[in-house]
């Protein structure tokens, strides 16, 4: 099936129907997203968007971990690479495992919510998602609006638990709060997905340039790339050469009721908004004293919804907060979503 799941869209597979062999597994999915030729960057001969957004697939197969619903394999195809990528998880394509999944058959419905608990297979990590389904029927229609899908749809409630770390190892895989990377100010967090946050400024750009104009300018995505390359290793990440992460995201002072803007590049094209666990990583830098988050975050004096702003609007993060060492710790984070089945039936395959 083809879902849109938040402001992505990919190919939702059961892993049944796929090989076991992940390079045989790769092969079809290059195929199904690409055509014969998977360095094509408009992927013109398969179902691919030409857009690292729509260059997604999720596998879904029933859990026999205790506990649990759903197992949920995220893959990246690269786009004009001939690669994927498992390294990181997708919580927009996340969004749409749970109506992939009813379905399918894999698990039945209750009215008028269903909710079920997800085994996120790169990070092993849980999530529990809540979507709608009156009459024990899923529900897509509704009138809840994210940023970057046009449109309202019914709300799909995610809440994370436990992803602190959940690709680096740590909160802060190298460490340190603050680095300094060619003597820039970097922090890297990883609280459900790597990310490397900088300063705009720090690279004299203000951080609110549209995002066809950072798409054309070569020589920040070439800094931006020296930074991303040196600091792989230090995140214990190795080589992230034909990686999509970490994500690179300039940050500059709100411009409305936000608590930071930003500008999210995966890894070296400007995001049309923000990743679902990119905007909780950025979150959670924003909360913790030392980051370069210091002094441009503007944090509500209560409460626990978080706003960050990107280029087509907001994504409002809430965090559940302990304290483990005089500093926050990050217990639940919980994200608004939604999804909408777009088709079903057959990819045909080329025969090579």
């Amino acid at each position: 099936m083809q879902l849109r799941g938040g402001s992505s869209k990919g190919l939702y597979f059961l892993a049944a129907d796929l090989p076991k062999d992940n390079a045989e597994r790769d092969k079809i999915l290059l195929a199904a997203m690409c055509g014969v030729d998977g360095t094509d960057p408009r992927q013109i001969d398969g179902l691919g968007g030409a857009d690292p957004l729509t260059s997604k697939v999720a596998i879904i197969s029933p859990s026999k971990r205790d506990g649990v619903d759903i197992d949920y394999e995220f893959v990246q195809v690269v786009l004009a690479s001939g690669k994927t990528d498992r390294t990181q998880n997708c919580g927009n394509i996340l969004a749409g495992v749970v109506p992939f999944a009813i379905e399918s058959g894999i698990i039945t419905t209750t009215s008028p919510e269903t909710s079920a608990r997800v085994y996120m297979v790169n990070s092993d990590a849980i999530c529990e998602v809540i979507i709608q389904t009156p009459s024990a029927k899923v529900r897509y229609d509704g009138n809840t609006h994210i940023d970057g899908v046009p449109g309202g749809a019914a709300p799909i409630t995610c809440y994370y638990m436990d992803i602190s770390g959940s690709a680096c190892g740590k909160l802060f895989p190298t460490g340190k709060r603050l680095n300094v990377i060619d003597g820039v100010d970097v922090t890297c967090i990883d609280n459900g997905m790597p990310v490397v946050l900088l300063r705009a400024s720090d690279l004299g750009r203000t951080g609110y340039e549209s995002r066809d104009a950072l798409n054309a300018d070569l020589e920040l995505k070439s800094t931006l790339e020296d930074i991303r390359l040196q600091l792989g290793p230090m995140m214990n990440l190795g080589e992230v050469k034909g990686k999509v992460v970490p994500k690179m995201c300039l940050i500059s002072a709100p411009l409305d009721k936000g608590i930071v803007h930003t500008r999210t590049f995966i890894p070296h094209v400007c995001h049309a908004a923000i990743g679902v666990l990119g905007a909780v990583s950025v979150a959670t830098a924003c909360i913790i004293p030392g980051t370069v988050t210091e002094g441009i975050a503007l944090l509500p004096d209560s409460g626990s919804y978080y706003s960050i702003e990107h280029p087509s609007g907001e994504f409002t993060v809430s965090l559940e907060l302990g304290v483990d060492n005089a500093e926050p710790e990050v217990l639940k984070a919980g994200v608004i979503r939604t999804a909408r089945l777009l088709s079903r039936g057959e990819v045909m395959i080329p025969s090579p």
